[in-house]
């Protein structure tokens, strides 16, 4: 009981909130009106039954006769008032709380802009997700308490991306973007379903959820933002100077180079980036010693080792010299 006036008396939140609380007053309300109807039609029954005691003179209505009396109808207009109001109040109300689902911001705010927002890709009967700065989990990973907003589309056929314990569901249709939002208050793994019938593997078209701890979020997404380079010579010996490192954004304006002073024992680790990949990285040699390294589409996190190759005049530079210590 306490749990059903909290849940009717607290502000609501989530999704979760919204359409318990339009079930509860729909339950209640319709078990009130069922009560009475039951209550109202059994006492009539019974003040009414047949008990054998009617004389032939008393005034009874005829077969297909419409009955007069009930002092003018008001008891069926005002059965009729009561009904029209409690329908059309239950009617403003729910729109109301429907409106909150639609946009649940505060005045003046922007519920988009304040969210967690991600993209969410159906195809191939699997799901796919991409947050604003481009990483890519396997799972839909969101903070507990805190707003997310998803827009959901599809990479071949229609399909429809649900997660029934928050009260979620929208519509993947190829060349068009669903939006809808939720809030998970409670830590936990729940199931991502489609609940559009798309093809063979349609029942195999799931996913997880993963709601943690706000703190366990940010570090698991500072953690995804994170690249690790080490700079190693042909005898896996670290290399310490000589190189810079330059890391270009492929879709944003960031470019930024480092130099080998920046690399501690020929490692370094980069963790103040904002975007995942894809990142081209270019290894420049500083003294013409080592040959450049070009790679691309590299994507975060990451953790690589490149080989620095001598150049082929320093290469043949150093055999010459091995050559003369040998024949002194």
């Amino acid at each position: 009981m306490n749990t059903i006036i909290n849940l009717l008396t607290t502000p609501m939140q989530t999704r979760v909130d919204v359409f318990d609380r339009i079930f509860l007053v729909f339950l209640g309300l319709g078990a009130l009106v069922g009560i009475v109807v039951i209550t109202y039609t059994l006492y009539n029954a019974y003040k009414y039954r047949d008990t054998g005691d009617a004389g032939d003179d008393e005034d009874l209505p005829s077969v297909g006769e419409l009955p007069t009396g009930g002092k003018g109808g008001k008891k069926l207009f005002l059965s009729f008032g009561i009904s029209a109001i409690i329908v059309i109040s239950l009617v403003i109300w729910t729109y109301g709380m429907l409106l909150y689902v639609e946009d649940p911001a505060d005045e003046g705010e922007s519920a988009q802009e304040e969210a967690l927002n991600v993209e969410v890709v159906g195809d191939g009967f699997a799901w796919s997700y991409e947050y604003e700065n481009g990483v890519e989990p396997s799972n839909l990973r969101v903070p507990a308490g805190e707003r997310v907003w998803v827009q959901v589309t599809s990479g071949d056929v229609w399909h429809a991306f649900g997660i029934p314990e928050q009260r979620v569901k929208a519509d993947a249709i190829p060349g068009e973007y669903d939006e809808t939002w939720f809030q998970a208050d409670e830590t936990g793994q729940y199931e991502i379903q489609c609940y559009e019938l798309c093809g063979e593997y349609h029942t195999s078209m799931v996913s997880t959820l993963e709601v943690v701890e706000p703190d366990e979020f940010d570090q698991w997404m500072d953690e995804q933002l994170t690249m690790s380079f080490t700079m190693e010579d042909g005898n896996e010996s670290r290399v310490t100077d000589g190189y810079e490192l330059t890391l270009e954004h492929q879709e944003t304006d960031f470019e930024e180079t480092y130099t080998a002073d920046e690399f501690e024992n020929g490692s370094i680790t980069i963790d103040e980036l904002e975007h995942a990949g894809p990142y081209n990285v270019t290894v420049t040699p500083t003294d013409g010693q080592f040959e450049p390294i070009e790679e691309t589409d590299v994507n975060s996190p990451t953790d690589d080792t490149f080989t620095l190759e001598m150049n082929a005049t320093e290469s043949n530079a150093t055999e010459s010299d091995a050559n003369d210590g040998g024949e002194n």
